[in-house]
């Protein structure tokens, strides 16, 4: 945008000076009315043909500048693209084995749960079994 203003206030200047400096040279000159229109005839043709150049440059500059940009955007997005991906699939592997590492937990603790039970209701089942014995032998 700097540039832009920078271009902007050069060109303004440069035409402003060359119309003044036009101006003053034609108050200034000893020659003829005839000789004087000639003269600024000459000149405005060779002010419109340098303002024409610059204005060409300055669409040649900004179109070049709009190119760059362009692949500067492109390439960004093809990163960001690529980033994504990079990051989707570490994220898919890591809750992947989050989910494997819950399953094996689950599964330890489900067996351990089983074994558990299992030596309490032995328990259970020998204190039942000694109880009837004492009942019956008593």
């Amino acid at each position: 945008m700097s540039d832009r203003d920078e271009f902007g206030a050069f060109l303004v200047g440069f035409i402003v000076g060359g119309l003044t400096g036009a101006v003053v040279s034609l108050l200034f000159a000893p020659q003829s009315g005839e000789e004087t229109r000639a003269l600024i005839k000459d000149k405005s043709i060779e002010l419109r043909d340098k303002a024409q150049v610059s204005a060409e440059e300055a669409i040649a500059r900004a179109e070049a500048a709009t190119a760059e940009a362009r692949a500067r955007a492109d390439d960004l997005a093809r990163q960001l693209r690529e980033r994504s991906k990079e990051v989707y699939s570490d994220v898919r592997d890591r809750s992947q084995a989050a989910i494997e590492d819950v399953r094996e937990r689950g599964k330890s603790v489900v067996d351990d749960v089983r074994e558990r039970s299992k030596s309490v209701v032995e328990n259970v089942r020998s204190k039942v079994k000694k109880e009837d014995s004492e009942t019956a032998a008593g």
